[in-house]
């Protein structure tokens, strides 16, 4: 645990696995079971129930669980209050433990601040969920899903920024200046794989968002 900073009011549960260099701050719980990669940060009162599963540099912000049956891939940020769910009928009768349902959470997917994702859907690479969206079915890479219920509103670069195709089927993102293309609801990055890590030049912001929308 020395290679941890882990703040005196959380609890960690004999049996939870956590990777080195990550942040925990107050009043978290981490459960027996559960396993949290390297790099990762979890705010204010988060709760990782075992049997959840947490990759590498995830940043989960105040006021989230996390429960059994989800998994978390690398890079993926939670937003603050926002709900992830394991059953889809619960009821206080009846006990559906070993009935967890999978929800996954691809890599580098975001979730804004209060949106709900039922349990048993998969997000895709890179997606990008509004705030206060309630998603209900599995959303393509890239895929930005806005409402309740969620639906399909377009689709955000791997910086945040929305892709508008050319007739080509082409888009630039205009942070990275990374080229996308689009096939039906298939959107891929011609650039960089999606599997790998941001060069070390592209991975710290230097202008804010509104700050692209005006140029």
């Amino acid at each position: 645990m020395s290679d941890l900073n882990v703040h005196p009011t959380a609890i960690i549960d004999k049996g939870a696995v956590i990777g080195e260099d990550t942040n925990i701050w107050h009043f978290c719980h981490i459960c027996p079971g559960a396993v949290i990669g390297k790099n990762c940060s979890l705010g204010q009162n988060v709760l990782i129930a075992d049997n959840a599963v947490l990759g590498n540099g995830v940043k989960v912000q105040n006021n989230v669980a996390v429960y059994g049956g989800v998994t978390i891939e690398d890079d993926v940020f939670l937003g603050p209050s926002c709900v992830l769910t394991n059953v889809t009928n619960p009821r206080s009768q009846v006990s559906r433990k070993t009935l967890y349902e999978k929800t996954l959470i691809r890599r580098g997917a975001t979730v804004g601040a209060n949106a709900t994702v039922v349990s048993g859907i998969t997000l895709g690479r890179y997606c990008f969920i509004g705030a206060g969206a309630v998603v209900t079915k599995n959303v393509p890479d890239y895929g930005l899903v806005l409402g309740n219920p969620a639906r399909l509103s377009g689709y955000m670069s791997r910086h945040g920024h929305r892709l508008h195709f050319d007739e080509s089927s082409k888009s630039t993102c205009p942070e990275s200046n990374y080229c996308y293309e689009r096939v039906g609801e298939i959107v891929r990055c011609l650039d960089l794989d999606e599997e790998a890590t941001l060069p070390t030049e592209l991975a710290f912001g230097s202008k804010t968002y509104g700050s692209f929308k005006m140029s």
